[in-house]
C-alpha cells in the first residue's frame, strides 16, 4: 500500500506563528493544504509501491510527481516551489489557487451558475450545494472556485484568483481581490485581498484585510483594518521570536496571525504585524508589531489560561466543533512555553 510521509525539519521555524500548532505540510497556500496537495497527486502515482519520505515544505507539481518513484529515492525536484519562509505563502498563493484549479475539477463539470449573477471568463467553478446568486464573479486574471454549500451573498463582488472551501460565506457587499484563499467554514466580508485564511475563521465584517495569513479559529472584530504598506514606502520586517531575528517581508506585508486569536471591534494592525496563537487583541491605537502567544491586550500581560481555553470552546462550538483533549494539551505546552519568557 503506498504511503507518504511528510517530514518537518529544522525549517518549521520559519513559520512563526503557524508552525507552532500545525506541521508546515498542513498550511493552506492556494485552495489545498501541501499535505492534501500530495494526497490528490500521490494517489495517482502508480510507482509508488512502499513508504516514500518527502519534506514537507515541498509544494508538488504534476510533472516531478510523476518521476517521484522508490525506485528513483534519489530524485531531485528542480522545477518545485519549496515554502522557504513565512511570505512565500502569499508569494506562491497566486500560482497556486490556479494550479490547484485545475487539479480538483479535471474531468469535473460544475454546479449550473445562476443568471442572476454577471460572469467574465470561463474558469469558475461551483461545488453541489453552493448559492450564488446576484453577485459580480470576475475569472478574467484567475479562477473562482466556490465549495460545497457555500453561500455567496448578493452584491458581492469577487476577482479571481479566488477560493473558499466547504461551508463558507462570503457576506453582502463584500470586495474580494486576488489572490485571495479561505479554507472551510470561513466568513468573509468588507475588503480582503492577497490574503490567505486557513480555515473556521472570520473576517465578516467592513474593514481592510490585505497581504496577510490568518490561522484557523481566528476572529476579526468589527471594523478591523491592517496596513500593508509602510508611509515610507520602505522595506516591512516581521519578528521571529524563535529565531529573535527579523524576516525582509518586501514592500508590502500585513498581518500574520495565529490559530484561535482574535481582535476586538476597530483594531488598526500595523503593517508586518505578528499576532502570537491563542491571543486576544485589544488596547488603544496600532497594535504593536508583535504580540507573544497567549497575549492579553497590548500591554504584555498573559492571558489566563483556563480562561483562554473557555473562550477558544465557545469560539470551536459555534461551528460545530468541539476543543479536543490533545488540542488543549498542545496549547497547554505552548502556554507554558511563553510563561518560562515571562
Amino acid at each position: 500500500m503506498n504511503s507518504l510521509l511528510l517530514v518537518d525539519s529544522s525549517f518549521d521555524d520559519d513559520f512563526f506563528p503557524f508552525s507552532l500548532t500545525r506541521s508546515v505540510a498542513d498550511i493552506r497556500c492556494g485552495i489545498l493544504t501541501i499535505r492534501e496537495k500530495w494526497g490528490f497527486h500521490f494517489k495517482s502515482n502508480p510507482n509508488l509501491s512502499e513508504i516514500i519520505s518527502i519534506s514537507a515544505n515541498i509544494i508538488p507539481n504534476k510533472e516531478e510527481v510523476k518521476l517521484l518513484s522508490t525506485e528513483n529515492p534519489g530524485f531531485v525536484f528542480q522545477n518545485t516551489k519549496f515554502l522557504l519562509q513565512l511570505t512565500d505563502i502569499l508569494k506562491y498563493n497566486d500560482c497556486e489557487i490556479k494550479n490547484d484549479f485545475q487539479l480538483i475539477t479535471e474531468g469535473r463539470s460544475s454546479k449550473s451558475i445562476s443568471p442572476t449573477n454577471k460572469l467574465t471568463g470561463s474558469d469558475i467553478f461551483l461545488e453541489e450545494g453552493a448559492v450564488v446568486e446576484h453577485c459580480f464573479l470576475n475569472a478574467s486574471e484567475g479562477p473562482i472556485y466556490i465549495g460545497k454549500d457555500c453561500l455567496i451573498m448578493e452584491g458581492s463582488m469577487i476577482r479571481g484568483p479566488f477560493a473558499i472551501g466547504e461551508k463558507g460565506v462570503v457576506k453582502m457587499g463584500a470586495k474580494i481581490y486576488g489572490a485571495t484563499s479561505a479554507g472551510p467554514h470561513c466568513i468573509l466580508g468588507g475588503e480582503i485581498k492577497n490574503s490567505v485564511i486557513f480555515g473556521y475563521s472570520n473576517k465578516a465584517h467592513d474593514g481592510y484585510l490585505g497581504d496577510s495569513v490568518i490561522g484557523e479559529w481566528c476572529n476579526l472584530g468589527a471594523g478591523s483594518s491592517n496596513s500593508n504598506i509602510k508611509n515610507s514606502a520602505g522595506p516591512v520586517k516581521l519578528w521571529n521570536p524563535i529565531k529573535k531575528s527579523f524576516l525582509d517581508a518586501g514592500l508590502k506585508c500585513g498581518l500574520m496571525m495565529g490559530d484561535y486569536s482574535r481582535s476586538a471591534i476597530n483594531t488598526s494592525f500595523n503593517t508586518g504585524t505578528v499576532i502570537g496563537p491563542a491571543s486576544h487583541v485589544f488596547g488603544i491605537g496600532a497594535t504593536p508589531s508583535y504580540l507573544p502567544c497567549f497575549s492579553w491586550g497590548f500591554d504584555g500581560e498573559l492571558y489566563d489560561f483556563e480562561k483562554a481555553v473557555q473562550h477558544i470552546s465557545k469560539w470551536k462550538k459555534m461551528k460545530g466543533q468541539d476543543l479536543g483533549k490533545e488540542e488543549i494539551k498542545h496549547l497547554k505546552y505552548i502556554f507554558d512555553q511563553q510563561n518560562q519568557l515571562k
